[in-house]
């Protein structure tokens, strides 16, 4: 998949941004998880140096505990490194369709573009718009979130 980051850029937040928008009761666990992650120092000084070549879009929803244990790690991330990451928010389920899994609005319309099954989605792409990798709710190959978005840039270089 390809995208136009300009455009994605139109439609999104930063990780700050969005933790920031969180409402009460929610927000409390996104900042609790930011303030109490250590991110791994020697991972964060790997992805400082591709930080300018690739960014991150994800797709979060404030009531999603997977969402509030990975979007404060992501934009510790991006503080640390400069790595630009871009969130799709607001996400809210269906409950009355059959067919479609994200209820379009409040989600965007970009859930079923980029075929948000579950969340938060991490995809990783590269500067051309080229999408190189992604996380589905939690790292699966490695410890860590920075250790995984390490890990798929490195599979490319």
């Amino acid at each position: 998949m390809n995208i136009n980051l300009s455009e994605v850029r139109k439609k999104t937040v930063s990780a700050s941004q969005y933790m920031h928008g969180l409402k009460h009761p929610f927000k409390e666990k996104f900042v609790t998880r930011k303030q109490t992650y250590q991110l791994k120092k020697e991972t964060v000084n790997q992805l400082r140096k591709f930080a300018n070549n690739y960014y991150i879009v994800a797709f979060s929803a404030e009531w999603c505990k997977d969402c509030a244990g990975n979007i404060p790690v992501l934009a510790l991330i991006s503080e640390a490194t400069g790595l630009e990451v871009r969130i799709f928010g607001s996400l809210k389920k269906d409950p009355l369709s059959h067919t479609k899994k994200w209820k379009i609005p409040p989600s965007p319309p970009e859930a079923e573009t980029f075929n948000v099954d579950k969340i938060p989605l991490i995809m990783v792409f590269d500067k051309k718009g080229e999408e190189i990798g992604k996380i589905i709710e939690n790292p699966r190959e490695e410890p860590t979130l920075e250790e995984e978005l390490l890990s798929i840039i490195l599979r490319r270089h």
